[in-house]
């Protein structure tokens, strides 16, 4: 991935989360999506902290969104590597956040890795 796409992505990702439009977050997952996060957990999905479908993925998103009302992200570094990217930011309640996005041959996200601090 080179590094003009991954800003473009990056920033039109960090956008997205930022407008609230469910919609629109949810354009830049494919439909085989393997998400990892401990805020699946947190917010009551499931145990495994593993979501593995999308509509699964949007009412765990809605749910995020309801929840954490004043949602804003923001970007402070991207990393890109062969067919993936990392994104490193502020994410709710001011903890940062590190996503792993692996992206599908349509540049959409089909692994993510979500890691934050305590």
């Amino acid at each position: 991935m080179n590094e003009q796409i991954a800003q473009s992505f990056a920033q039109e990702w960090i956008a997205a989360w930022n407008s609230h439009d469910l919609a629109r977050i949810m354009s830049h997952y494919s439909e085989n999506i393997q998400f990892h996060s401990p805020y699946v957990i947190r917010l009551g999905m499931n145990e495994q902290g593993l979501i593995s479908d999308k509509p699964t993925l949007e009412a765990y998103f809605k749910k995020a969104l309801d929840v954490y009302e004043d949602l804003y992200f923001e970007l402070h570094e991207i990393l890109t590597g062969a067919g993936s990217l990392v994104l490193y930011y502020t994410s709710v309640n001011g903890r940062k956040a590190a996503e792993f996005m692996q992206l599908d041959e349509t540049g959409k996200i089909s692994l993510v890795k979500a890691h934050y601090n305590q």
